[in-house]
């Protein structure tokens, strides 16, 4: 019988594949293009197969700046509620019970998520910038109307409904648009871009505090206001789509709800729904509490600044390993985190002002990452790549 030859030629396609993959690898290593596998289901997606990401690079470390400019003039106020919180429960709203000066901040939460829903396809039409420009215009309206508020609908209608309109066009977008030019790197670009809003609920509730006592909120709403004209001006010039648009058309802008057919992406959606509907308790309630068990104002705002400090590093660390160890593993720990946090650390703490400290840090760290690392959990149902 014949012997075979040792040395047996690829297949053309396998040759190809095997070379495809060594040069991918070369450019991960050079921080280049990262290209997605043709074998990956792109049903539903307008990107073809084979879609190259620039993984890094002027342009795409551009956009993802001009995130963090979006998120820091937009998310910040997220962040930073239980500072208006506080505040309007002593003064304008001292006579309405805490419960019903939380509805604002509730329409604020559930507008902002609420209407991302719609604001998702008009960027997958559009692109982000339309949606950012729109939304940072009415960031800014409602942040200079603020200073005139004296009555409760009022603050119903400027902070509850306008800001929580005007954040919902531009969370999403200013998330999104990093998936569009990393693939490999997508966690730590996405940490990056989100930290942003954690850098503003650092500064915002420490100026705004100085800025209630020496010049009144009227004119410490519209410092705000004045900070955020920079930011989006920046953000404007930074983003840029990477696709070109589509016609805005009933087919282009309608939710297409069908996608919830498929049982994984509507049990993640619910599971997310859950996640950001407890998230943000100790953001809104953690000052007032501290003030309640007789802590001072000075300090309760500082508990607002390192829960939002810690949250920097919780986007930027979880984000790196999530792109290593995979990003549901890496989410499913933050979550336990925050979970165990509350139960361990916030119900005991009563007034021990130490305890509140290392709650503010320990659950800012874990809850940090839940923002920048929820919106990646879709890929495994609808997203090539993610």
């Amino acid at each position: 019988m014949a012997q075979l030859p040792l040395d047996i030629p690829e297949e053309p396609e396998k040759a190809s594949s095997n070379s495809e993959t060594r040069s991918t690898e070369q450019q991960l290593e050079k921080g280049t293009a990262h290209q997605v596998p043709s074998a990956v289901s792109t049903e539903g997606i307008d990107e073809p197969a084979g879609t190259k990401y620039p993984e890094g690079g002027w342009g795409a470390w551009g956009v993802v700046l001009g995130s963090w400019m979006a998120l820091f003039g937009s998310m910040s106020f997220m962040n930073s509620i239980g500072t208006f919180q506080t505040y309007l429960l002593r003064n304008q709203l001292s006579n309405y019970s805490p419960e019903a000066v939380g509805w604002i901040f509730g329409v604020y939460n559930g507008l902002t998520f609420l209407l991302g829903i719609q604001a998702g396809p008009i960027f997958d039409a559009r692109g982000p910038r339309e949606l950012i420009c729109c939304g940072g215009t009415l960031t800014i309206i409602y942040l200079m109307l603020l200073g005139i508020c004296t009555e409760y609908w009022h603050f119903m209608l400027v902070y509850g409904v306008l800001g929580g309109i005007s954040l919902s066009l531009i969370f999403g977008p200013a998330i999104a648009i990093v998936a569009h030019y990393f693939n490999a790197r997508r966690g730590f670009a996405t940490g990056i871009a989100s930290s942003g809003g954690a850098v503003g609920g650092v500064v915002f509730p420490l100026m705004l505090q100085k800025l209630f006592d020496s010049a009144g909120f009227a004119w410490a709403t519209r410092t705000a206001g004045f900070v955020c004209i920079v930011t989006f001006i920046l953000a404007g010039i930074l983003i840029r789509p990477r696709f070109p648009p589509k016609s805005l058309t009933l087919s282009t802008v309608r939710p297409d709800l069908t996608i919830f057919r498929q049982g994984g992406l509507a049990l993640t959606s619910l599971g997310v729904f859950f996640l950001e509907w407890g998230l943000f308790i100790p953001f809104t309630y953690l000052t007032s509490y501290a003030i309640d068990h007789g802590s001072s104002a000075a300090f309760s705002y500082m508990l607002l600044s390192l829960i939002n400090a810690a949250g920097v590093f919780g986007r930027w660390v979880p984000g790196f390993y999530a792109d290593r160890l995979g990003r549901f593993n890496m989410l499913i720990l933050t979550v336990l985190g925050c979970l165990l946090s509350i139960l361990c650390l916030w119900l005991p703490t009563k007034s021990s002002e130490p305890m509140m400290v290392v709650f503010a840090l320990v659950f800012g760290f874990f809850g940090g990452s839940n923002v920048s690392l929820a919106p990646h959990q879709y890929v495994h149902w609808y997203c090539v790549g993610w």
